[in-house]
């Protein structure tokens, strides 16, 4: 697999974990009825939200790899 085939994947995977964060939000914490429940959703959310930035730094890294190579 290629860097550039890399750092695309990576790219689509952090557009998906914060797409993914907003509806674990929305399912989970928005929609609960007790607090603990409500609570527990946005955490996770927010975890799944935070996966983005690596992701994002990650296909960086990939990409200019892919320039290094001539790809």
């Amino acid at each position: 697999m290629s860097n550039r085939s890399i750092s695309n994947f990576l790219t689509v995977a952090g557009a998906a974990s914060i797409i993914g964060s907003i509806i674990i939000w929305a399912t989970h914490g928005g929609q609960a009825k007790d607090e603990a429940s409500k609570a527990h959703g946005e955490r996770y959310g927010i975890f799944v939200g935070l996966w983005a930035p690596t992701f994002f730094v990650l296909a960086n890294r990939y990409n200019t790899a892919a320039l290094e190579e001539g790809q």
